[in-house]
């Protein structure tokens, strides 16, 4: 019986040693002032003058209805949109 007690604390704590370092994923979906939204993974710093927003993931799902807001393309790297282009900094 003892032996039992030890082998499901094992099994328990190892268990929740694999859950916490696990971290959850994160994602953004991001809008600046021109109503242009695109996904990205990292929180980039803008400059206060692009008026940049970072929503969590799912936020355009949610908000389909907004028909102010412009959902671009994936983009790899550091830049953002405006009128349709994206311009990279």
């Amino acid at each position: 019986m003892r032996i039992m007690r030890t082998i499901a604390l094992a099994a328990l704590l190892g268990t929740g040693a694999v859950v916490a370092g696990t971290g959850a994923a994160s994602a953004y979906e991001v809008c600046n002032r021109w109503g242009e939204c695109w996904h990205t993974d990292y929180r980039y710093h803008y400059a206060p003058r692009l008026r940049v927003r970072f929503y969590d993931d799912g936020w355009f799902q949610r908000r389909h209805w907004a028909r102010r807001y412009h959902w671009r393309e994936n983009h790899e790297g550091r830049g953002y949109w405006r009128n349709g282009v994206w311009i990279t900094f």
